[in-house]
């Protein structure tokens, strides 16, 4: 517990690149880390990052140097930087290095995420059947979670317009837009009942993010935040999964529950210690089902939350502070460690005009992707 500190972070911001590269980018990241934890690059013992589609984040040391360093590629789905981030912290835990790297970034072009159905160990025929495309299974997802637990279909429109305002807010946010409860309303309807701003759009974007071992911490930063625990989980049978071609009749939890649960567990830390949360938001209903599979809140309690403000950010529980995956989009690669990059700015003090009050201390970050695993990671100060 509290064995590894990060004592460096750097984001750039998320969209989609026309002048640059993601690649140019993610040493851009890379360099804002290293400054940010005043180390360089040859002092860096080991590195690990990942990308799902702009190629092997070890390249990136023909940019950074050549100074032999070990590098890992990791690839994990929507838990790649969350995975990469376990494993450096692992390697320090294990005495293998002082300090560590971590680096995440993607580019992905316009429209849907395009997938290979036998990569997945689906047949072929499920492409070209149309069931590769995941918002129908989001909207399935989350009629069924409103129905089961009394939740009303209002709140989507209200978890999306915070998103919003929240981006708008953070300089590093694709859609710095505010958009209302009625702007949200009155767009498309895609997948009912999720409408055109309730769901994120892949995008382009870059986080890294310096680690070491929480001894030494105070010699690189004045304000060290600590990994109190990391863990990732795959799916139990009967969960409700993206691209499944099926329902079981069987009734499991998610991955989430049991990857947010273990990461509780080895904190020693209880959800209702938690001051802000970073949830996977791919549509506006996975924020209020991850409101409650993180244990952050009971099944329904989300309408009474939401609705007093308690996820806003001057509320008692604030979600997704820097827009969430609406307004930043999902580059695959780096969308994890923005939630990290966002905490430890948080826990910092240092996240300017969309800075949480009462100096925050416990923070947690959650993915979840598809076919089915999440990662929870809680940070302290």
């Amino acid at each position: 517990m509290n064995s590894v500190a990060i004592i460096g972070v750097g984001c750039r911001p998320f969209g989609r690149y026309q002048d640059t590269s993601v690649r140019q980018e993610a040493v851009a990241a890379v360099r804002q880390a290293l400054a940010d934890a005043s180390v360089t690059w040859p002092q860096i013992d080991y590195a690990v990052g990942g990308s799902m589609s702009a190629g092997s984040a070890d390249t990136l040391v023909s940019d950074l140097g050549l100074t032999g360093v070990p590098f890992v590629n990791v690839f994990n789905g929507c838990a790649t930087g969350s995975s990469s981030l376990i494993s450096a912290v692992h390697t320090i835990e294990a005495g293998a290095a002082d300090l560590a790297l971590v680096v995440g970034f993607d580019s992905h072009p316009r429209g849907a995420f395009a997938i290979d159905p036998a990569a997945m160990g689906l047949g072929d025929w499920y492409g070209p059947s149309g069931l590769a495309l995941t918002s129908q299974f989001f909207a399935l997802k989350i009629q069924r979670y409103l129905h089961e637990h009394g939740v009303p279909e209002r709140l989507l429109a209200k978890v999306a317009a915070k998103a919003f305002r929240n981006g708008a807010l953070n300089p590093n946010a694709w859609r710095r837009k505010p958009l209302s409860e009625a702007d949200v309303d009155a767009s498309m309807m895609l997948s009912d009942p999720l409408r055109q701003y309730m769901l994120c759009s892949p995008g382009d974007g870059a986080t890294a993010v310096v680690l070491c071992r929480a001894g030494k911490a105070r010699e690189f930063s004045p304000h060290p935040v600590y990994v109190a625990s990391a863990a990732v989980r795959t799916r139990r049978p009967g969960s409700f999964e993206v691209l499944s071609p099926s329902l079981s009749v069987r009734r499991g939890v998610s991955p989430t529950v049991d990857a947010a649960a273990a990461a509780f567990e080895l904190a020693g830390i209880d959800p209702a210690e938690v001051d802000l949360a970073q949830l996977q938001d791919t549509d506006a209903g996975a924020e209020i089902i991850h409101m409650a599979e993180t244990g952050l809140c009971t099944d329904g309690e989300q309408t009474e939350l939401i609705d007093s403000g308690a996820t806003e950010l001057t509320g008692r529980l604030p979600i997704n502070t820097d827009g969430g995956c609406l307004a930043n989009g999902e580059p695959i690669g780096a969308s994890g460690l923005r939630q990290i990059h966002e905490n430890v700015l948080q826990l910092r003090g240092a996240a300017g005009e969309r800075q949480v009050p009462g100096a925050p201390k416990v923070a947690l970050a959650h993915v979840y992707g598809a076919p089915g695993l999440s990662a929870a990671t809680i940070l302290t100060r």
